[in-house]
């Protein structure tokens, strides 16, 4: 979009918080506005595309007012701050919330993103508008999704001019964007996000973007696309009901195989190396499937540790990170020489809703613990604190738990044999070659309790299989082959 005044804009100034909506939505009004800057690169139209970066999934829209200052403010007063505004438009302060982590504060890759600050389409002239009395509305593929007025603003226009100006000056052409209303969310390519600014007579017409995949993986180098419950709340908005982790019918039918038989079908399909070797349940007969969110500990360095192992450390992140379904896997580089989960943070993890805990490392507390009935799997139980050999350092990041590579996102299954990770695109097509497997099993042990020999009979060879098909019709109705319910 050219620039009203013909060149690009010195800064764009973002406040966080402003309409009384959002607040409400957030959880918290602020006594003061607070504000983070966006690149004039980030400057785009109507009509043009608002790239989401191959990785990210939370691209969050926001509707908003733009103002356009039109002469030099510094150290003004707050009755006199409007009079510095010559144009007013409609303004979408976009982001993706999957790379705030990187920026924590500034914001600078999250939103700053070439076009995630588009503009327009018509500039309204400030001196014919009462800043108090204008109506943002948004509409993502035509369905309106914000609607609010200036009238409920925490912080009028006035006033935010007036505040920026004690100590940065603004020049003409810069751009002040003046918060959203509450129903700021998610959107996905495909997705067109419109937003208008009047005052029901004037209007800056319809801003329109369509919201594209961008056609190049992010490069490597640079931080990479991370969110956690904390970032998928906070993008979605208070509306967001999240969706379950984990499909309940394939949590159930991972529930109906063993450990064992999910270990074998990996292994035949190239995947020797999925078990979390050297973890065994708090309580045996424990079985826990869900979703893995990570912790990663680092080596004790006494220097580091009061930086990174006191107050909200990573470990007590991850345990408030955890939603329901999840399964928090530590990597504690299978010392199990320190405690890395005692009782009361597994009570929290528990509260939370977490699907189970597992650590190549030591549980304190172990007792207690057991007693919870969440499923915790160890490496062994050890009275010291995870200080003694342990910094609780990163959370969300692939780890190596019992010798096995665990990202977030994939699925943990664990019974009295052990824990596996499965990758989630294989773990339909493994559940169902865990029940033939488990079925045919069940037929050769009958046959060994008969008295035969296990030679072609197990594994199940071809002089079985007829014999095999005939058991599998006779026992239809305890064991639903067709639709592969055991």
């Amino acid at each position: 979009m050219p620039h009203p005044l013909g060149h690009p804009p010195s800064k764009i100034i973002a406040v966080h918080l402003n309409f009384r909506s959002r607040a409400a939505e957030r959880g918290r009004t602020p006594g003061q506005p607070s504000y983070f800057l966006k690149p004039p690169s980030s400057l785009a139209g109507t009509q043009e595309p608002i790239i989401r970066p191959r990785g990210c999934r939370l691209m969050g829209f926001e509707g908003e007012i733009a103002l356009v200052v039109g002469s030099r403010a510094q150290r003004v007063r707050p009755q006199d701050g409007w009079s510095h505004i010559r144009w007013v438009t409609a303004a979408n302060d976009a982001g993706v919330y999957d790379l705030r982590h990187a920026d924590r504060g500034s914001n600078l890759r999250s939103k700053g993103a070439d076009g995630y600050t588009p503009l327009g389409p018509r500039l309204l002239d400030a001196a014919r508008l009462d800043p108090g009395a204008l109506r943002l509305r948004t509409w993502v593929n035509g369905g309106l999704v914000q609607d609010d007025t200036t009238d409920t603003l925490l912080f009028p226009f006035g006033e935010l001019v007036a505040d920026l100006s004690r100590l940065v000056t603004l020049e003409p052409g810069d751009v002040i964007l003046t918060g959203t209303p509450a129903g700021a969310s998610v959107v996905v390519p495909g997705d067109v996000v419109e937003v208008e600014v009047g005052d029901g007579t004037l209007s800056s017409g319809v801003l329109r973007n369509p919201v594209v995949g961008a056609d190049h993986d992010l490069e490597p180098w640079g931080a990479q696309p991370a969110a956690d419950r904390a970032e998928e709340e906070s993008a979605y908005g208070s509306a967001y009901e999240p969706r379950p982790l984990l499909n309940e019918d394939l949590a159930d039918g991972l529930r109906s195989v063993a450990v064992a038989t999910l270990s074998a079908q990996l292994r035949q399909r190239g995947l020797p190396h999925m078990s979390i070797d050297g973890v065994h349940p708090a309580t045996p007969g424990t079985r826990m499937v869900g979703v893995a969110h990570t912790l990663r500990y680092l080596p004790l360095r006494e220097d580091l540790f009061d930086r990174h192992g006191t107050g909200m450390n990573a470990q007590k992140r991850a345990i408030e990170q955890l939603r329901p379904g999840h399964v928090l896997v530590m990597d504690a580089r299978r010392d199990t020489s320190a405690g890395t989960l005692g009782d009361i943070l597994a009570l929290r993890a528990q509260q939370r809703g977490a699907a189970g805990v597992v650590t190549d490392g030591g549980l304190r507390d172990s007792a207690a613990v057991a007693d919870l009935g969440l499923p915790v799997f160890h490496g062994g139980a050890h009275p010291s604190v995870l200080g003694r050999r342990h910094v609780p350092w990163d959370t969300g990041v692939p780890v190596a738990c019992g010798g096995a590579l665990v990202q977030p996102g994939d699925l943990i299954v664990g019974d009295d044999d052990g824990v596996v990770v499965v990758p989630p695109d294989l773990a339909t097509e493994l559940v169902a070659a865990c029940r033939e497997q488990e079925r045919q099993e069940r037929f050769i042990a009958e046959q060994v309790r008969a008295g035969a020999s296990v030679d072609g009979l197990y594994p199940l060879g071809p002089a079985w299989r007829e014999q095999y098909r005939t058991w599998c019709s006779k026992n239809a109705a305890q064991d639903d082959i067709v639709g592969g319910q055991p």
